[in-house]
């Protein structure tokens, strides 16, 4: 009798293992390089910085001593450039510059980064003695209330930060003229007060035309108990100039200017020893020397 019962025959599985390799992102390959200007960084310089990347870039920003950099592109040299700035306080040391970009081709899915190590030297500044009115050594109850309402002034035009760049090329010098007091400077006036002088003074004779050193939007426009007749303007991406003590203003706040237009004619209005224009420069909170940001080379 034949048996049906058979025992089943085997079944060999044969499982393929498949090996996922990970394919490196477009922004992995990217090759950086980072310039500045001026080559030697010390606390209180204004810098240019320069970056060129391998792969076409749909924008570029930066993080640099706690602030935020904007970066615009230049067709010409084909690369991105914006500035930033040290702080008086800023202590010596490296500190990191933060990139961050957006490829073109990628539709925002990859944003590739890079750190570059920037090294911060300590300046030597020097220090002066000023004599001035006494009422700005030691102001009456009335002076001090004025003081007070000018820092509010100063702190709302100075809160001004957008991205939109104002300025184009070089920044010029406000008038020709001999320095006669430098950036960084600390002062003592009437042998009590200590401060810092963070401008570039011009030794020039009352009613000499001043210029804006670059286009932009007038901010402030208005006499104050310190500065005197003070005008501010905002060249954008939280970079703004300031020009003091002078004898007549000749623009308007909202008003926006171009570079080498007259804005007003210098001074000694305000804490002032004699005539003179103080030229100032901030960025983003901090004042930066204003020699170092005339001298550098802008698209």
């Amino acid at each position: 009798m034949r048996n049906w019962l058979r025992t089943p025959r085997p079944v060999f599985v044969v499982a393929a293992l498949l090996l996922t390799v990970p394919v490196p992102s477009p922004a992995a390959a990217i090759r950086w390089k980072v310039r500045w200007q001026p080559q030697r960084i010390v606390n209180g310089s204004p810098l240019l910085l320069r970056v060129q990347t391998s792969a076409k870039l749909k924008s570029l920003s930066a993080t640099w001593l706690g602030h935020g950099v904007y970066f615009s592109w230049d067709a010409t040299h084909h690369d991105w450039y914006g500035l930033a700035g040290s702080s008086l306080e800023t202590a010596p040391g490296v500190y990191t510059l933060h990139l961050s970009g957006e490829l073109e081709a990628s539709g925002g899915q990859d944003q590739p980064a890079f750190d570059q190590q920037i090294k911060v030297r300590h300046a030597d500044y020097p220090n002066a003695s000023v004599i001035v009115d006494r009422k700005f050594t030691e102001p009456n109850p009335a002076e001090l209330e004025q003081i007070h309402q000018d820092k509010v002034t100063k702190q709302k035009a100075f809160s001004r930060i957008t991205s939109a760049r104002e300025w184009s090329g070089d920044f010029r010098q406000p008038v020709v003229a001999r320095i006669s007091d430098v950036f960084g400077a600390t002062r003592t006036f009437n042998g009590k007060v200590q401060s810092t002088h963070e401008g570039l003074d011009y030794a020039v004779p009352a009613g000499t035309p001043v210029a804006a050193i670059n286009s932009g939007t007038v901010v402030l426009a208005r006499p104050l108990f310190f500065e005197g007749n003070f005008v501010v303007i905002d060249h954008g991406q939280g970079l703004l100039t300031l020009y003091l003590h002078l004898s007549h203003i000749e623009v308007k706040e909202g008003e926006q200017v171009s570079g080498g237009q007259v804005i007003g004619l210098s001074g000694g209005t305000g804490r002032a020893t004699g005539p003179h224009l103080h030229l100032a420069v901030r960025w983003q909170g901090i004042y930066v020397d204003p020699a170092t940001l005339l001298s550098l080379n802008l698209p």
